[in-house]
Parts: structure tokens; C-alpha cells; sequence
């Protein structure tokens, strides 16, 4: 019981020693952060395809499954964007570069005051302005404790309905009724390791909620990890605030993406259709 009282003085006087540094007006950093997702190959094709061309797709698609992403933040305001870095030859070039680059998003911008969340996405030559509120998490604080770096983190959980195929265009071919019988949604436990040590309530992606930074992040097949922090350095960026595309909210957004998606799987499978290559 002692113990247990000694951490939570310990947490409060940290949270309340950073709430001091982080309080003033021009507070600002940058945090760096290493994502990676897995690929399920069954959305490519199941039993129907080979491992040489699985392993060709899963090649072709690293790029787009690895990324480094930057966040610049200070007390209410956040904009997260792909680091820009030099395309491998040949790696994002004709049609498969432009596909992918649809599927891939594009710079966004929380404000956890206004509970506002912009985002500029292109899509197959269109431009879009995504503006929504905040999606909101029930988190459950965890009583586990881990260091990342220099940061002492803690553990909090929640769990988020996704779409079912995890936001990768799928081209299997459905077995009888399997469009009917597969769910379109599905369930996912959120981890989040944040620190107290910055006492922003932000994080990567549209994630955001918890009494500090958010370090770590797993959800699903995707991990999100922070390799560097930047607290007030001497040039500071501004926090843009996105403008540019045709304003529309997320379900709006995601409509446009499924109905594209849908055409795109039936071109697919009928240039299969009659004995085509598989």
C-alpha cells in the first residue's frame, strides 16, 4: 500500500514539475515517429494467388507500410505529416505509385481546444479537404509503466471500430455469398504508451486524449513509434492549418474511398474473369 502511494506522488509531482516547464505561451516541439504496418496478403488474392506474386506485391507496397512521419504540436494544436524524404528508383513511379499514393494520408491537423480535426487528402487525382470533429476514445488507464527513451510512459487502452479490411483495397476473389456473410466492420484493441513528462494531450494519426505525449502506439497491424523529440528548438514551424480540396466530413470522405474501391475491385476481377492471368 505504501508502494503504491509513493508512485502516485512520484507521477502527480513529475506531471505537475512538467505542467510548469510546458506552460508558457510559445511552448513548441516536434516528435518524430516510425509507423509500420503488416500486410494480411489474403486481401491480395487468398489461395488464388501465388507466393512469388504475394511476396511481389508485399515488395511494391513496403513503402507505403513503412513511413516516417512528423509531429509538430504545442499546448492545443498539432499538424502531422509524412517526412518528406527521396523516392527509391522506380519505387512509386506509373500507375501502381499513383494507386498507392491515394491510400495513403495526407497532412492533418488536430486542435483538441476547438475538438477540430482537418485533413488534406488527395485521392485519384482529387483533391479533399476532410474537416470533422476529433474522434473520441474511451480510454482505460493501465497500471503498467515502461521507459521509452529518455520518458517514463504509461500504459492506457481502448478499443475502435475500423473498417474490416483494415483500409487496404482489397482484390480477392469472395467465395459464394462471402460478400454477404463478411462483416464490414470489426472490433480493435487501441495500446498507447504516453508520458507525463509532456503534458500535451496529443499523439500520432487522429489519436489524441491521454495527459501526455503519446509514444507509442499499437493498433491492429499497425505500430507507431517515436524515435526523437524536439522540445522548443530554436526555429520554431508554424502549425498549419490545412485549406487547400473540396471540404467534406470523414464519413463523407470514406464513401467516396468505398465506392471508388468497389469499382476499382470489379475491373479487377472481371479482366480475370475469362481465364485471364492470375
Amino acid at each position: 500500500m505504501k508502494l503504491h502511494v509513493v508512485k502516485i506522488s512520484v507521477i502527480c509531482l513529475m506531471f505537475f514539475a512538467s505542467a510548469v516547464s510546458f506552460a508558457q505561451k510559445d511552448f513548441q516541439g516536434k516528435a518524430y515517429y516510425e509507423s509500420k504496418t503488416t500486410l494480411d496478403m489474403n486481401n491480395f488474392g487468398g489461395g488464388d494467388m501465388s507466393e512469388e506474386r504475394k511476396k511481389e506485391i508485399a515488395q511494391r507496397m513496403k513503402s507505403m507500410l513503412e513511413k516516417t512521419f512528423v509531429l509538430t504540436f504545442n499546448q492545443s494544436e498539432s499538424f502531422y505529416k509524412e517526412e518528406e524524404k527521396l523516392e527509391a528508383p522506380g519505387g512509386g513511379s506509373g500507375r501502381w505509385g499513383a494507386m498507392m499514393s491515394s491510400f495513403t494520408a495526407g497532412p492533418q491537423y488536430k486542435n483538441v481546444k476547438n475538438q477540430l480535426l482537418l485533413q488534406e487528402q488527395e485521392f485519384f487525382g482529387k483533391k479533399f479537404l476532410i474537416k470533422d470533429s476529433l474522434p473520441k476514445l474511451n480510454w482505460k488507464m493501465e497500471g503498467e509503466m515502461k521507459q521509452i527513451g529518455q520518458y517514463t510512459c504509461f500504459k492506457a487502452t481502448a478499443t475502435k471500430t475500423v473498417d474490416a479490411s483494415g483500409g487496404v483495397l482489397s482484390f480477392r476473389r469472395p467465395s459464394n455469398n462471402e460478400e454477404d456473410e463478411t462483416p464490414k466492420t470489426k472490433e480493435i484493441e487501441v495500446v498507447a504508451w504516453y508520458t507525463m513528462q509532456i503534458p500535451v494531450n496529443q499523439g500520432p494519426d487522429d489519436y489524441w486524449g491521454l495527459p501526455g505525449l503519446i509514444l507509442e502506439l499499437n493498433a491492429d497491424r499497425t505500430t507507431i513509434l517515436c524515435s526523437k523529440i524536439i522540445l522548443n528548438p530554436e526555429e520554431k514551424d508554424d502549425i498549419k492549418v490545412p485549406s487547400k480540396g473540396k471540404e467534406i466530413t470523414k464519413k463523407e470522405y470514406e464513401e467516396v474511398v468505398k465506392k471508388k474501391t468497389e469499382e476499382m475491385r470489379q475491373n479487377f476481377r472481371g479482366g480475370q474473369g475469362g481465364g485471364g492471368r492470375r
